[in-house]
Formats: C-alpha cells, structure tokens, sequence
C-alpha cells in the first residue's frame, strides 16, 4: 500500500487557505521524514504531529485542529505502513 485516504468524522478548517479538511490522504514514510519531525522538536508528541503532518502535506498547527477521534485514525494509518 503506497498512499492511505483518512476520511474525517470532524472536518476542520485549515487556517492558511480557509478550505475545509474532510479527509487527509497519508503516505508511506521515510527514514528522512523522522529525521526531519525529530529536527527541533522537544517531545515524543511533537515529533509525531509533526511526522504526521508532512507525509499528509498539512502543517502541524493544522494537524494540532484535528479531533482526537479522528487523530487516531491517523495512528492507525500510520502503523498499518509498519505492519
């Protein structure tokens, strides 16, 4: 599986572009996509949002909108890559 569509139960605006996220499509991660959500970040839960939001192309500050329902449809989308 190359790509994951996520449909929202809680769609949220994005502050940057006024538009309406109703489902974020995730890809599969690369060892250079940890290292880059790992660079700054302070916390195990940083480093994740901001993981999260590269490889579904939102910012963290949008993931950071999400609903904690739907954040864990994220989690699962993203084990699924590592199983």
């Amino acid at each position: 599986m190359k790509n994951e569509t996520i449909t929202l139960e809680y769609p949220f605006h994005s502050k940057s572009d006024n538009r309406e996220i109703k489902e974020l499509n995730m890809r599969r991660g690369s060892v250079g996509d940890q290292l880059a959500a790992e660079h700054d970040s302070k916390t195990s839960a940083e480093i994740e949002i901001r993981l999260f939001a590269n490889l579904c192309e939102i910012t963290p500050e949008e993931m950071k909108q999400m609903d904690l329902k739907d954040y864990k449809k994220v989690q699962g989308a993203f084990k699924s890559f590592l199983s």
